[in-house]
C-alpha cells in the first residue's frame, strides 16, 4: 500500500502538517535561516535557530501582535544570542501559525532582540520579530531542506 507521508526513521510514518518556504540569508561567516509565520493573524518574520532551547519574541516588536502588552516578569535571566544576562518576560500568545500548523495559547519568553535587529539593519535586512527555537522545532519534528529552501513540520 502506498504511503504518501515521508519516512522519518524507525517503523513510524508521520503525516506532514505543513511545508514552509524559508529564506537563507548569507552572512560573512555562515548563514541565517528565516521564515514567515503569523502571530494572532498578523505576519511575522522569525529567525530559525535549532540551537535555541526556546522560541522567543522581541520585546519591542511583540506589541505589533498583541492587543495589550501584559508581560509577566520572569525570574530567570536568559542566556544565548550573544549575552548571558538578558532580562526576560513571559507572555501568552493566543495563536501562532506556521503554514498550516496552528499553535494555540503558546506561553513564550519575550526578550530584547534589538542587537540582532541592529545587525540586520546594517545588512539592509528587515527586522525579525523573534527566534523560532528547538522547543517548537522538536515537538513538530522539523526537517530543514537547504537545497529546496523549505522546512517541513509534522
Amino acid at each position: 500500500m502506498y504511503n504518501p507521508f515521508p519516512y522519518l526513521g524507525g517503523d513510524f510514518y508521520f503525516p506532514m502538517k505543513t511545508k514552509n518556504p524559508i529564506k537563507i540569508l548569507k552572512l560573512d561567516d555562515g548563514f541565517h535561516l528565516l521564515i514567515n509565520i503569523s502571530i494572532n493573524g498578523k505576519p511575522a518574520r522569525m529567525l530559525i535557530d535549532t540551537g535555541a532551547s526556546k522560541t522567543v519574541f522581541d520585546k519591542t516588536r511583540i506589541g505589533n501582535f498583541l492587543k495589550e502588552e501584559k508581560f509577566e516578569t520572569h525570574d530567570k535571566l536568559s542566556t544565548g544570542l550573544g549575552t548571558s544576562n538578558m532580562k526576560s518576560h513571559l507572555v501568552v500568545i493566543k495563536k501562532i501559525n506556521i503554514g498550516k500548523l496552528e499553535i494555540k495559547n503558546y506561553k513564550s519568553v519575550v526578550i530584547d532582540l534589538s542587537h540582532v535587529n541592529v545587525a540586520y539593519s546594517e545588512m539592509k535586512q528587515k527586522p525579525i520579530d523573534g527566534v523560532l527555537g528547538s522547543d517548537i522545532l522538536k515537538q513538530h519534528k522539523a526537517v530543514i531542506d537547504y537545497g529546496k529552501k523549505i522546512m517541513r513540520l509534522f
